[in-house]
């Protein structure tokens, strides 16, 4: 948790402010969780559909090796709102655009997807192993440009935005797209995927 305090600390300069803004902080924060909690769960699902989706050659890559599709070099990234990976002034232009909550209020989830779209092409060609991806990702905290995957967050978020069809595993994601006042509707039609003969698991949030 100091990870996520220091920095409010350093900023505000005042530890009673900081205190309640830390309150606050873990009172809405989707991204702060532990490894074993369902928020932690759900993040990993949203992340696992949103890579099927929009970056599907690394998710071919993820199901050629063995619980690659755990996701496990993600765990960091949301459990810190990537703190790690980043220089302090950097992470906190992150943390501010995810909590104005513009569009969409999983906006941590997108900064994650950019990460991949930007550097997973190097995963692909050296056909690297689970492992061996977990130690690419870590390798590379505090090198990744800041600027550029927040740009191509916005972009992947915009792209989002736009698809006219999505699968029930993200139909609650979508709904968590609003409304505000910077918002726009975002009402695409859902499709139940593979659930055979049992009723969708989704269901209540796109009923």
């Amino acid at each position: 948790m100091s990870d996520l305090l220091a920095p409010l600390l350093a900023e505000l300069n005042s530890e009673i402010e900081a205190f309640w803004c830390f309150a606050g902080l873990m009172q809405r924060s989707v991204a702060v969780c532990t490894p074993t909690d369902t928020d932690m769960d759900r993040n990993l699902c949203y992340l696992r559909e949103l890579v099927r989706i929009m970056v599907p050659d690394f998710y071919a890559h993820l199901q050629k090796h063995a619980d690659a599709l755990e996701l496990l070099f993600c765990h960091r990234w949301i459990l810190l709102c990537l703190k790690r990976e980043f220089p302090t002034e950097i992470a906190l232009i992150m943390w501010e655009a995810c909590w104005v909550n513009y569009l969409t209020d999983h906006f941590h989830l997108f900064l994650c997807l950019a990460i991949m779209c930007v550097y997973a092409d190097d995963v692909i060609a050296q056909d690297l192993r689970t492992d061996e991806m977990l130690l690419h990702f870590s390798s590379l905290a505090m090198y990744m440009d800041g600027n550029v995957i927040l740009r191509k967050a916005r972009g992947l978020l915009h792209h989002f935005r736009q698809l006219v069809r999505l699968p029930c595993t993200l139909a609650g994601l979508c709904r968590q797209c609003g409304p505000g006042m910077w918002d726009s509707t975002h009402d695409p039609v859902i499709e139940c995927v593979g659930h055979e003969d049992t009723p969708c698991p989704y269901l209540n949030n796109y009923e």
